[in-house]
Order: structure tokens, then C-alpha cells, then sequence
């Protein structure tokens, strides 16, 4: 049996998948990149956007006028919340809400072996996810995903840590991802901590250089912080910290009670003033339920004041399940188009400083790809950039970081 896979949404989903594509493959299933080819489709569903899930849909039916005998598995987020719509779509013979993959595997009228609960292969090369953690146990209300993957659940320490010992065999980057991390380990008995977890992941394993995924500012510690003040080689220092509005009156009804914008201020400038070398994204929110121009003008404000590198910026999109569609109408769509484009370009020029700041300093490079000849690479800060020579995919190198005419970075190697 052939199997095509094609994942939407965060790197939870992401590594969602490849457990699942282990769990076929060690029953005997043999993954293809053709979907012409392909006997069964597992498509991993995502439930953030409306976006996101009109284009599931569309792939969906792409894939059945393609290949009418193909059979489509829809798992994930959206499925978990699936009225019926996902069901009643073209080749869609089954849909698994969640990510268990005995229920793919039952659904693909497949037999094989005990689950390994290691994932033990990444297909991106010199980059591996490790999932700590599912759920969330906070209740925003724009959200669904809460609904979707139920309360937190933290994995034990150990498990996690044989995992990260397979993965940096082949893997010069880790990343740490999940739902909601920064709560890791307090459901555990005895209660665990993020920073814990790290510093133990950094003490066993000394050649990988692990990264946070998306992490609440306020929820990264003191340790936290010296670890990628001291060791930027071994914890990138990079987080991705959800801002989602600068305004305490629209946090306050987004549902975000565990942060206001002074103490999200408060925590990215120490955070700043620690570390030398920062790369700092947001998530930002625009258009919220009851978002006026002042309510703007105060994320514009923090956005401004704050050392950002790059940010994801949203309009805002109601969701099934979510609360906040109980708190009036939306914004002016084109309100929200010039706000996002504000923001946006906000963003690009704080990068573009940022980049600047970075020429001629070192970094620490984790070599991505090779694309029309160019070898591409990671920093530690989470900087795209270029090799001066075609070093191979997988590779880590110290380099001295240069920009070209138009302002992009590049790695100069001997």
C-alpha cells in the first residue's frame, strides 16, 4: 500500500504526522510523494484559520479528481470538531479526530506491530521536532485548538529523553514543540518544569543544539533565560513568544488572563538585556471582536518599543467552537487589511534592523538545504541565510555573518 501525507498547521501537527507515517510504514506501508501513486492519503488538519481549513478542503477534492479510486483519512484538529462537512467530502473514507495512530491504522484496514512510542525519523533533514506536550488547559476565546486537543498532557521526562537521544544521531537541532510548553510537567507526579526538562536534554545529549517552539513570554524562567544567555550553542536563543494584542482590554477578552502588556513587556526586555543575541516573533491577532483604534495604536506601541525580529500577523477568523463569536460583530474588514499591512510593515523594518545589527557578528549555522546550487542555513537566532560555499545539508558550522547590496545575509566560510 502507497501512501501520500500532507500535513497543515503548527509543528505539533507536523510531528503528528511522521508518528503516524512511522506507525504505516512499520506495517508495511510504503510512503509516496505522488499522490497519482498513492492508495491512501492521510491528510493532518489544522483549525486555526477558516484559511487553513478551506484549503484542506480543497486538497481534499483535488486529490479525489485526481485519483477517484484514492482513500482519504482526514486526522487532526479539524476533524476532532468535523460537523460532518469533512465526512461528506469526495474520498474521504475516514476521519480521525486527534492524532492516535491505531485509529489511522484501523482506518487504513491495516494490521502491524506495537506502536513505538519513539519517533525515531524526521524527514527535514537537519532539523528534527520533538513533541513534550498536548492540550492546553487555557481557555482563549478565539481558540478551537483547546477543544480539539482536549486538557495539557505532558510526556514523561524520560520518554522524551530517549527520544532526543535517537533524533540527535541524525539531527543538528532539536526543536521542543506542543501545544502549550511552557505548563510542561505540571500535570506530572512529581510536578516537572520546562527549564528542568532542557537542562536535562542539555546534560545528556552535548552535540544537538535544542530550540523552543511558541512559548508564553511570562512563562520563560530565570533558567530559561540564563541558559541561552550562556549557552547559545546548545539552547538557541530564539523565542517565539504570543502576543496576540498589545491592549489589556482585548487580551482581557481574548481570555488571555496570565499576562498583560506590561508584564509581556517587562519579560521580553529582560529577556533582551540578558541574552546578546536575540531573535524575538510574535503572534499578533488583528481585528478582534471590539478592537478600536486606540486598542490598535497600543499593540502598534509595545510592537514598536519591543526588540522584535519578525512577527505572524492574523486577521482575525472566527472559529467553530470558539467563544469569541459571542462578542459582537467583527471589525471592518478593511480596517483590518490596513492594521495587518501596518503591523506587517512594522515587522519588516524591525527585521530588517535587526539583520543589519547581525552583519558582521558570528553565528552559529545549521546548514538547512541546497536550492539552485546555494547551501542555506539556520542561525541561532533564527536568520535565514546564505553559505559562501556549498557546504552539505545537516552540516553546523561558527561563521562570520556579511550582508550583500540588497540587504540579505550570507555566511562567509573559508
Amino acid at each position: 500500500m502507497k501512501v501520500y501525507f500532507h500535513t497543515f498547521g503548527c509543528k505539533a501537527n507536523q510531528y503528528d504526522t511522521e508518528v503516524i507515517r512511522q506507525a504505516l510504514v512499520a506495517a508495511g506501508a510504503s510512503p509516496t510523494d505522488d499522490p497519482a501513486a498513492a492508495d491512501v492519503a492521510v491528510v493532518n488538519s489544522c483549525t486555526v484559520t477558516h484559511k487553513g481549513e478551506a484549503k484542506m478542503r480543497g486538497l481534499v477534492r483535488r486529490l479525489h479528481r485526481r485519483r477517484p479510486e484514492i482513500r482519504t483519512i482526514v486526522m487532526g484538529c479539524a476533524a476532532a470538531l468535523d460537523d460532518g462537512t469533512i465526512a461528506s467530502l469526495p474520498g474521504v473514507t475516514a476521519v480521525v479526530g486527534g492524532s492516535d495512530p491505531k485509529a489511522v491504522l484501523d482506518a487504513a484496514g491495516m494490521d502491524g506491530p506495537a506502536i513505538d512510542p519513539i519517533l525515531r525519523t524526521f524527514p527535514r533533514g537537519a532539523r528534527a521536532w520533538l513533541k513534550i506536550q498536548d492540550g492546553c488547559d487555557e481557555h482563549c476565546t478565539f481558540c478551537a485548538t483547546t477543544v480539539a486537543r482536549g486538557d495539557s498532557r505532558s510526556r514523561h521526562p524520560d520518554e522524551i529523553l530517549a527520544e532526543a537521544q535517537v533524533l540527535s544521531e541524525s539531527h543538528e537541532e532539536i526543536v521542543l514543540t506542543g501545544v502549550h510548553i511552557g505548563t510542561y510537567g505540571r500535570d506530572l507526579a512529581p510536578p516537572h518544569s520546562l527549564a528542568a526538562l532542557v537542562e536535562r536534554l542539555l546534560n545528556a545529549i552535548r552535540r544537538t543544539r535544542f530550540r523552543l517552539t511558541s512559548v508564553e513570554a511570562t512563562e520563560v524562567d530565570e533558567r530559561l533565560m540564563d541558559l541561552m544567555a550562556t549557552s547559545p550553542d546548545r539552547l538557541a536563543p530564539h523565542l517565539h513568544a504570543p502576543l496576540q494584542s498589545g491592549s489589556d482590554a482585548i487580551l482581557k477578552r481574548m481570555g488571555r488572563h496570565w499576562y498583560t502588556a506590561r508584564s509581556y513587556r517587562d519579560r521580553c526586555e529582560a529577556l533582551a538585556e540578558r541574552v546578546p543575541v536575540l531573535g524575538l516573533g510574535a503572534d499578533v491577532i488583528v481585528g478582534f471582536p471590539g478592537e478600536t483604534d486606540a486598542d490598535h495604536s497600543a499593540t502598534r506601541a509595545l510592537i514598536r518599543d519591543l526588540p522584535f525580529t519578525y512577527l505572524h500577523v492574523f486577521p482575525y477568523s472566527e472559529r467553530p467552537h470558539a467563544s469569541s463569536a459571542r462578542l459582537g460583530p467583527p471589525v471592518d474588514p478593511r480596517v483590518v487589511s490596513g492594521r495587518a499591512a501596518e503591523l506587517r510593515k512594522l515587522a519588516s523594518d524591525k527585521g530588517a534592523a535587526h539583520r543589519a545589527r547581525r552583519s558582521g557578528g558570528t553565528a552559529d549555522v545549521v546548514v538547512l538545504r541546497r536550492h539552485q546550487g546555494v547551501a542555506q542555513g539556520l542561525t541561532e537566532d533564527y536568520l535565514d541565510v546564505q553559505l559562501s560555499v556549498l557546504h552539505a545539508p545537516g552540516s553546523r558550522l561558527a561563521t562570520v555573518l556579511a550582508r550583500d547590496a540588497e540587504g540579505r545575509l550570507f555566511a562567509e566560510v573559508a
